[in-house]
């Protein structure tokens, strides 16, 4: 119903904006990704958007990007994962990461954000199997066996996410497993 907002920005208070359309403010929930990308307060902003509707509510969410949007319209079709939830996982991890961990089947990176247990992390990764990348236009970075494994080392060790997949990138793509979290220790140590 409501596709996108375009206004001036009013009010920012996480994860809620206010943005006035001609007179009309609207309230948007908004995940963090969006959020740290939000213009000052008194400036034009355009927001995509996703109208949902309950018996108690109805509430208007707000994204950045066609991918954001897209992934959140997947995830709330899931059993169990409403908008919330939805929108703390994108707040939680960036879209490309996402399609990544679901790509490689790691619940390990989903249980990290807040509010997603053991069952419903493998749940998503079940149900989004195949449905992120292709639909969203994003390519989930193809990575092999021993990339995989260092990255999941990386990860097990502390590093989050982004400081994992940056030093992975850094490593020639035929290095082994052991020789590559060496590797990738070495990088991040600087």
């Amino acid at each position: 119903m409501i596709g996108k907002l375009t206004g001036t920005l009013l009010e920012k208070n996480p994860p809620e904006v206010l943005v006035d359309c001609h007179g009309v403010g609207y309230e948007v929930q908004v995940p963090m990704s969006t959020f740290y990308n939000l213009p000052a307060i008194g400036e034009r902003v355009a927001l995509l958007t996703q109208f949902i509707v309950r018996e108690d509510a109805q509430l208007l969410y707000g994204f950045g990007s066609h991918e954001e949007r897209q992934t959140f319209r997947e995830l709330i079709k899931i059993s169990g994962v409403g908008p919330r939830t939805a929108l703390s996982i994108l707040s939680g991890m960036g879209v490309g990461d996402l399609a990544q961990a679901v790509s490689l089947q790691e619940a390990g990176r989903l249980v990290k954000v807040p509010g997603i247990g053991k069952k419903t992390a493998e749940r998503l990764l079940l149900e989004l199997k195949g449905k992120l990348g292709a639909d969203t236009g994003i390519k989930a970075q193809a990575v092999n066996d021993d990339q995989a494994d260092i990255l999941q080392a990386l990860l097990a060790l502390g590093y989050n996410d982004k400081e994992a997949a940056l030093a992975l990138k850094a490593l020639p793509a035929d290095i082994g497993v052991s020789e590559g979290i060496k590797m990738a220790l070495k990088s991040l140590a600087k």
